[in-house]
């Protein structure tokens, strides 16, 4: 087994003596000391070596500790970083001032070496403790992204169904959900839902509403019958306050129709082979609220190689706009990509309009063709 690494602690104060007494009281007791005279210099310090603790003094010539502290908070690669600080000062206001900026302890001066060397190890086990802690709850909540992920079928493993998507979870719980019903070899069902919510009930729902749909999307049942099916139980289990927006897309490629299922959703893009790309409107009910709930429902015919795009509200809700407006303000840009395969449309979406910067909600885009 290799050496391990001594926990390192950053000493930041303008007295040089004081800096001395630290270096020398935690350096005999195996940690391994940082020293700034100055706050850029600690800055610069905590951003390159990321110490496990910072030992600040709030006495210091131009920048002072309270400002230190500031500056290390608003950066996200220090801003766990605890922080004690080493002051002179006993006013009350002074000290809460330098918890409200996230300070976690106080040293008052003059110190006792044992002293410094007493809270630091305090400090470092909390530290050790809450770190361990959020990486199990990191290390289960990436174990039931990745579940819920699995669940969610691919193009690869679906080449009849002929759709391509993007999907991509704000949180840990997804509240964006989609499948795949290979009803029969020519008939394909899609079904995209937004979970209201983003907490962890909505990843043990989506395995709910997949079971839902594998027993209630068959030959026997139209598209209107399977929802009204599958509504009436999730108004029976979904918690309080609980629902799903969604729709379904019903494509029988023998009969050349498709229908639409809308319950509260954004509408469906039309791309027709040719012709410009529209919006399919139908207003619906809610999924899940109440059982008397009432679909918009829509069957058209379709040709060979029309496109239709179904999406969660995170594609055309900004804080500018809602879907409403956002749904037709969109249909030039879906003019832009009618000419790519489908199965890169979805992709070439989230590029136009997001670039890196995705927006701050769950999305999912699905492009189905004929």
């Amino acid at each position: 087994m290799g050496n391990k690494q001594p926990y390192t602690v950053l000493a930041v104060d303008d007295n040089l003596l004081n800096l001395k007494l630290i270096e020398k009281s935690l350096s005999k007791e195996g940690y391994r000391i940082f020293c700034a005279d100055n706050g850029p210099k600690a800055r610069a310090i905590a951003l390159k070596e990321k110490p496990d603790l910072i030992l600040l003094d709030i006495e210091m010539p131009g920048e002072n500790g309270f400002d230190v502290i500031e500056k290390l908070k608003d950066d996200s690669a220090t801003n766990s970083i605890p922080v004690l600080f080493l002051t002179g000062v006993s006013e009350v206001d002074a000290k809460l001032k330098g918890f409200e900026l996230g300070a976690v302890d106080y040293i008052t001066k003059p110190f006792h070496p044992l002293e410094v060397l007493a809270r630091v190890r305090i400090h470092l086990k909390l530290s050790i403790a809450t770190n361990s802690l959020i990486a199990g709850q990191a290390s289960k909540l990436k174990q039931l992204t990745e579940a819920q992920v699995s669940m969610l079928p691919t193009p690869e493993d679906n080449p009849l169904a002929r759709f391509g998507v993007f999907y991509k979870a704000l949180e840990e719980a997804g509240g964006d959900f989609y499948d795949i019903l290979n009803i029969t070899d020519n008939i394909t069902g899609y079904f995209l839902a937004d979970f209201s919510g983003h907490d962890i009930k909505t990843s043990y729902l989506t395995a709910s509403v997949k079971a839902l749909l594998a027993q209630n999307c068959t030959p026997v049942y139209s598209p209107a019958e399977s929802m009204k099916m599958i509504n009436d139980v999730l108004a029976e289990i979904l918690p309080d306050g609980k629902y799903l927006t969604a729709c379904y897309m019903h494509l029988n490629r023998t009969t050349k129709k498709m229908t639409i299922i809308n319950a509260g959703h954004p509408p469906v893009v039309c791309m027709p082979v040719d012709g410009d790309p529209y919006l399919i409107k139908t207003r619906g009910d809610i999924l899940g609220m109440f059982k008397d709930a009432q679909f918009g429902i829509k069957t058209i015919n379709v040709s060979k190689g029309d496109r239709f795009l179904i999406y969660s509200d995170g594609l055309v809700e900004s804080e500018k706009m809602t879907w409403a407006t956002g749904a037709e303000a969109m249909l030039p840009v879906y003019k832009t990509v009618v000419s790519i395969s489908y199965k890169e449309i979805p992709q070439k979406l989230v590029d136009k309009l997001f670039g890196e910067k995705l927006p701050d909600d769950d999305l999912v885009i699905l492009c189905a063709e004929v």
